[in-house]
């Protein structure tokens, strides 16, 4: 990235200048900040109030160190820099903000200024959003794995099930109490065996989806009712809606599916007891696009619909494989719940991902808004 200045007239410099140093800063949309070689905060931009959240007069309160957690590799590459008085960048850098306790994955770009002596320039780049577009990718594929090995399991297991509960059906008729007790048992399993079997079946629809303008608030309260109504009784529910959001293009009863999912997964991993807090929020995002395969152009994805809780958060060794089958966190789980939000995400041609910490785990998900057909113009002839 690279900044060109060119002198100005007088006439020039009397009006109000694009080029504003200050102005431009606050264009950037990554987080630069200006620090003194004793580590103070002398300047921000808007993109890092955000990413710290504070205002940047309170920036100016701190230091470096106080921005971040104890020990953060950020601190010593500033150090480096100062004492060589080259630029470094460096890639993929973990990165625990102080404040709130998030963990992210950075790009770190350190500059002296001019004056050696004045310290430096600190610029960051989140790599979250490149890589939940490489992630959404490989949960597709995970996505359509789980589809044919679902087709495989609907054939070869349900039947030989069926037999296995009409032959224990057939014993419990001449078994005596204890022996009863097992036939049961053997109905018990096959019919538990079924039902995972008929949820793995939701993979192997390859049909396309029938898809519509849908109000994705009136898919948000209902998700929200019927939580309420049963898992998510001793949990608190806030709205954080935009409500000039544009109509979503998607299937109404597969929306549902999806979200009343992730509210359920929020909910169990908040302790029963604790002080629950789950929250609901939308936004648009006019910015993201991402490359599908099969599509020649990158696909516009600006509707985020976020669903934020309080609970333990997601294990750091578990996190890359969140959507993959078969990973869950739960005793009792199965671990296809989030594989098949990310199929119906993906089958909608959207994005979801997760961030966790501790106290605060968010998954978002990024949509394509809805467009009306084009009418032709003018009759047939």
């Amino acid at each position: 990235m690279a900044v060109l200045w060119a002198p100005r007239s007088h006439e020039a410099a009397a009006r109000p200048s694009a080029l504003d140093p200050a102005r431009m800063l606050d264009a950037l949309p990554h987080p630069v900040l200006a620090v003194t070689l004793d580590g103070a905060v002398t300047d921000a931009n808007v993109a890092a109030e955000t990413f710290f959240g504070m205002s940047r007069e309170a920036m100016r309160q701190h230091r470096l160190n106080q921005l971040v957690a104890s020990g953060s590799p950020l601190l010593q590459f500033v150090e480096q820099v100062n004492a060589s008085g080259a630029a470094q960048n460096s890639y993929r850098v973990e990165l625990t903000l102080a404040r709130s306790g998030a963990e992210l994955l950075v790009d770190i770009f350190v500059t002296p200024l001019p004056e050696s002596q004045d310290g430096v320039v600190v610029m960051l780049q989140e790599r979250s959003v490149t890589e939940k577009m490489e992630r959404q990718l490989t949960h597709r594929g995970g996505a359509r794995s789980v589809a044919a090995m679902a087709s495989m399991l609907a054939h070869e297991i349900k039947n030989p099930l069926s037999g296995i509960r009409g032959a224990a059906q057939l014993l419990e008729t001449e078994a005596n109490d204890s022996d009863r007790a097992l036939t049961r048992l053997i109905c018990e399993e096959t019919d538990r065996i079924v039902k995972l079997v008929d949820r793995m079946s939701a993979f192997s629809d390859g049909r396309p989806i029938e898809r519509e303008s849908v109000n994705i608030h009136a898919i948000l309260d209902h998700v929200k009712k019927v939580a309420q109504a049963g898992f998510a009784r001793h949990i608190r529910f806030h709205e954080n809606y935009d409500p000039s959001l544009p109509l979503v293009l998607g299937n109404r009863d597969q929306l549902v599916q999806m979200f009343l999912n992730l509210v359920k997964n929020a909910a169990e991993a908040i302790e029963v007891g604790k002080d629950g807090d789950i929250e609901l929020s939308t936004a648009f995002r006019p910015g993201v696009r991402m490359q599908i395969p099969g599509e020649k152009a990158p696909v516009s994805l600006p509707l985020e619909c976020c669903v934020r809780d309080n609970g333990q958060g997601v294990p750091a060794d578990v996190m890359p494989y969140l959507f993959d089958p078969f990973i869950t966190t739960k005793a009792s789980g199965t671990g296809l719940g989030l594989a098949l939000v990310a199929k119906i995400i993906g089958d909608h041609g959207g994005v979801i991902e997760c961030e966790s910490a501790m106290r605060r785990t968010t998954f978002r998900v990024l949509m394509p808004m809805y467009s009306a057909p084009a009418q032709a113009d003018g009759a047939d002839l």
